[in-house]
């Protein structure tokens, strides 16, 4: 197991650094702010919820798999390639979506 931070301690640091963005003057700025680390709270939360749901389920929450070259799916992305690619693929297709359109121009799905 790690030696290094844990969730609890992520979000106890999320929850610091959203007590000192009350003190960013600009009210926008601000606003922006806390709105992000809301987000990154939530998602924390959701994070830490499936991940003690798939452990009591048996499952290995880290392992990822790859689907077979018989598979009509697209191959998953590495966890670089996502990271880097954010929301600009399809998550049916693993195509690239064109900002301007709110649905995969190749396959339809909506973004």
């Amino acid at each position: 197991m790690s030696d290094g931070p844990t969730l609890s301690d992520f979000m106890r640091h999320l929850q610091a650094i959203l007590e000192e963005s009350d003190d960013i003057p600009d009210r926008e700025d601000r606003e922006t702010r806390q709105l992000q680390i809301e987000s990154a709270i939530q998602e924390a939360i959701l994070f830490g919820n499936r991940y003690k749901e798939l452990v009591s389920q048996g499952t290995d929450p880290l392992h990822f798999v790859r689907s077979s070259l018989n598979d009509d799916h697209p191959q998953p992305m590495s966890k670089a390639e996502t990271l880097s690619s954010a929301h600009d693929h399809c998550t049916s297709c693993g195509k690239r979506l064109e900002n301007d359109l709110d649905f995969c121009a190749s396959c339809g799905a909506k973004r």
